[in-house]
């Protein structure tokens, strides 16, 4: 083999090592893509969409109100599937549902995103401090905190649901959205 070739092949491996070590560091610490495996975020998310879901977010900032969010579900549930909800309830807030909605410290939430009205009732509870309410979208056919008797804890989230990428028809930015009315 002539020394071009053997230098060629050289580099070549090198790329290819140096792109696997970076594709790994990001994915392990940076931004990595899901697969939504039920429809409790319609209509948000459908089911099978691909979301990216950035993953260094929460170590610099306080979870919002509206965020989609990628989590390891609280203990108590007894499963190691990562779910993925929106946050309403934030540490501090009473949080009730009631009349078809959501409400928060007794003012109603503005939810463009949802499709239908609450069909069920739900506290008064306050959100203890270090722990999140989230529900999913499709509020009825969710199974999310207001069904579990367990919070969510800060600790226990993987990131930031930022972005539909898959299927092409889907693709778009995923919003916050959530107001008060």
């Amino acid at each position: 083999m002539s020394k071009e070739i053997k230098d060629f092949i050289k580099e070549l491996l090198s790329i290819v090592i140096i792109a696997f070590v970076l594709a790994m560091i990001l994915r392990t610490f940076v931004i990595e893509g899901r697969i939504i495996p039920s429809a409790s975020m319609l209509p948000t998310i459908q089911l099978k969409d691909r979301v990216m879901v950035n993953k260094f977010i929460y170590r610099f900032k306080e979870p919002e109100r509206g965020d989609i969010v990628v989590f390891a579900p609280p203990e108590a549930l007894h499963t190691d599937l990562d779910y993925i909800k929106r946050v309403i309830g934030l540490p501090g807030d009473i949080v009730e549902m009631k009349d078809g909605k959501v409400y928060v410290n007794d003012r109603p939430l503005k939810e463009p995103y949802l499709d239908e009205a609450l069909n069920y009732e739900y506290g008064p509870v306050e959100v203890p401090e270090g722990c999140l309410m989230v529900l999913g979208d499709n509020r009825n056919h969710s199974f999310d905190s207001h069904y579990w008797n367990a919070w969510l804890t800060r600790d226990r989230l993987k990131g930031k649901a930022f972005l539909t990428y898959w299927p092409f028809n889907h693709i778009k930015l995923l919003q916050r959205e959530v107001s008060f009315e």
